[in-house]
C-alpha cells in the first residue's frame, strides 16, 4: 500500500511531494546508506559497537523488512528517509529512522512518524516508544512537536547512553 503525502510545502515541478511507501527487500541497499549518512556526524559520540548497530548492514535491514514493518520516504523517486517498528506487546517500538543529510528541514521525520503513527492506531497500539541519545538535539525537538515525552528511563547501551521517549497512540478506529 502506497501512501503519498506532501509537507507542509505543495509539490511543485522543482520540489516533487514527499511519498512514503512501506520498503521492500530490493530497497535494503539504499536503506543502508541512510542510517550512516545521517549518524556520521555524531559517531565519535558513540561508542564503536553502539555506532555499528545505529548503522545496521543490509542483512539486518533486509531482516527487518521481512519481519518488521519499514518505511521509506521518496523524493522524486529516491529514498531519502526510512523509519523502521515493531512491536512489542501493546506497544510499537520505532526504530532506525533516518533522513538523508541533504533532505533535512523537509518535514520527511514528521511525515515517517504520521505513517508510523497512523499504522499503530489501525493496528491497535496503545503506545509508540523510541530510544535517542542526547547528543541527538534536533531529533529530540522533532519527537517532541510530535507529542512524544521523556520517559525518565535512560540506560546504557554499548556505552552509549539512551533514553526512551513514549507516546500515546489515539484509536482513529470505530
Amino acid at each position: 500500500m502506497n501512501l503519498t503525502v506532501s509537507n507542509t510545502k505543495k509539490a511543485t515541478r522543482h520540489q516533487p511531494a514527499i511519498r512514503i511507501r512501506k520498503a521492500k527487500l530490493r530497497d535494503a541497499a539504499a536503506i543502508q546508506s541512510l542510517p550512516y549518512e545521517s549518524f556520521l556526524e555524531y559517531e565519535r559520540a558513540y561508542t564503536p559497537e553502539a555506532f555499528q548497530i545505529t548503522t545496521p548492514e543490509k542483512r539486518e535491514i533486509e531482516s527487518r523488512i521481512k519481519h518488521w514493518t519499514v518505511w521509506v520516504a521518496l523524493h522524486a523517486n529516491v529514498i531519502v528517509g526510512t523509519v523502521s517498528a515493531h512491536p512489542e506487546g501493546g506497544t510499537l517500538h520505532i526504530r532506525s529512522m533516518a533522513v538523508r543529510p541533504s533532505m533535512r528541514g523537509r518535514g520527511i521525520g514528521k511525515l515517517l512518524l504520521q505513517r508510523v503513527e497512523k499504522f499503530a492506531s489501525a493496528n491497535r497500539y496503545k503506545r509508540l516508544i523510541l530510544n535517542t541519545t542526547p547528543f541527538l538535539a534536533s531529533a529530540i525537538r522533532l519527537y517532541e512537536r510530535f507529542g512524544f515525552q521523556a520517559t525518565g528511563s535512560e540506560r546504557d547501551w554499548f556505552g552509549t547512553t539512551v533514553s526512551a521517549m513514549a507516546k500515546q497512540v489515539i484509536q482513529t478506529h470505530s
